[in-house]
């Protein structure tokens, strides 16, 4: 098990809504926006399914989960994810992580969570962590969840549930973290320019959200990066230029992005009246946050609230760290990955923001189609 519209749809954009829980009341008294929501991910999005795995990138051991009220499930955050937000603002529930599917006491109806720690687009990023389910795996897995739908609905329900839901897909990050930018390990930044490699990653992409499209998926949400060169991990290097970004890695999955969108334009343009593919702008949401950080509500925005060493980003959060106390106050939790307040940010530009978040329209318009 080895270890991202026609424009007559673009029009219905709106403007941004101001962060609130209205939506997400608004979606639990009229039930759930999508039948289900699949996602496809990494670390930024898992929620337990590195638990028994042989790896390195795993959660589910405290300060992790410190404000979630589940506890240390294996997600890597204090709290919620930006699937766990944006499933509230659907009125959908928690989704089960595909680890767990098996027991026979885990609806699956509404939904699978594939992500994992580590994972990458290509096979073979984030080996150095150990084991992990890498982007084409996961679609294996959604193979395996689909078999056992078969066993609950008859086929033109089935075909109809699919059609319906959501599909969010979150990678790349460890593609360039755990692969890339570690050249004493891999080989590829010596191989591949960063364009050549961006084109790689998203020609990989393709093929995967075209066998899930094969499967009878229909809606799509494809997460870009966010500037890699901007997390404590980066910031921690000795050559990060002190109190700013790193902008060759920025620079590096901005081309990642680009393309990534440019996909999206294409898969709209063949598939006009089958399907809805969507680009999140998550570099654009991540770097406006990063530049109005006050505006947001944010404090501290280059250092993890638990780690170790300089930006307590040179080790990432241990078990039983102390992590800060005003955690809200903080992008990011640990050298990696963000805290709940800027997850729950994102998930709302993710569904109801401008066209500048959420292109060519939002999540909530994606429920319409």
């Amino acid at each position: 098990m080895s270890s991202a519209l026609a424009y007559l749809r673009a029009t219905f954009c709106l403007a941004v809504v101001a962060i609130s829980v209205s939506d997400a009341v608004a979606a639990a008294m009229g039930g759930p926006q999508f039948p289900a929501m699949f996602v496809i991910g990494d670390s930024l999005v898992d929620n337990g399914n590195n638990n028994g795995l042989s790896s390195l990138a795993k959660s589910n051991y405290p300060p992790y989960g410190i404000d979630f009220q589940g506890g240390s499930t294996g997600r890597f955050c204090n709290g919620k994810t930006i699937i766990d937000f944006l499933g509230d603002l659907l009125g959908l529930p928690l989704l089960p992580a595909f680890a767990i599917t098996f027991t026979g006491e885990v609806d699956i109806k509404a939904g699978v969570n594939y992500a994992s720690a580590a994972a990458g687009i290509l096979d073979e990023s984030g080996l150095n962590l150990g084991d992990r389910f890498s982007l084409s795996q996961q679609v294996e897995n959604f193979r395996s969840t689909l078999n056992q739908l078969e066993n609950q609905m008859d086929q033109e329900m089935l075909d109809q549930h699919l059609r319906k839901s959501l599909v969010v897909m979150n990678i790349g990050s460890n593609d360039y973290i755990n692969n890339y930018l570690m050249p004493s390990i891999y080989p590829s930044s010596s191989t591949y320019t960063p364009e050549a490699f961006a084109a790689l990653l998203v020609n990989k992409c393709e093929g995967q959200i075209m066998a899930l499209y094969k499967l009878g998926l229909r809606k799509f949400l494809l997460a870009g990066i966010g500037p890699l060169g901007c997390i404590p991990n980066q910031l921690a290097k000795d050559f990060a230029p002190s109190g700013k970004c790193i902008t060759d890695v920025n620079d590096m999955v901005q081309a990642f992005n680009r393309r990534l969108k440019t996909l999206v334009d294409q898969l709209n343009a063949n598939y006009t009246n089958d399907a809805i593919f969507v680009y999140g702008n998550t570099y654009g949401a991540f770097s406006d946050i990063l530049s109005n950080p006050k505006a947001y509500g944010f404090r501290v925005t280059d250092r993890g609230c638990c780690g170790i060493g300089k930006n307590k980003g040179q080790i990432t959060c241990l078990p039983f760290s102390i992590p800060c106390a005003n955690r809200d106050e903080y992008i990011f939790w640990d050298a990696y990955h963000p805290t709940q307040a800027f997850n729950k940010i994102i998930a709302q530009k993710a569904y109801s923001g401008p066209q500048s978040a959420c292109y060519p329209i939002n999540v909530k318009q994606m429920v319409q189609l």
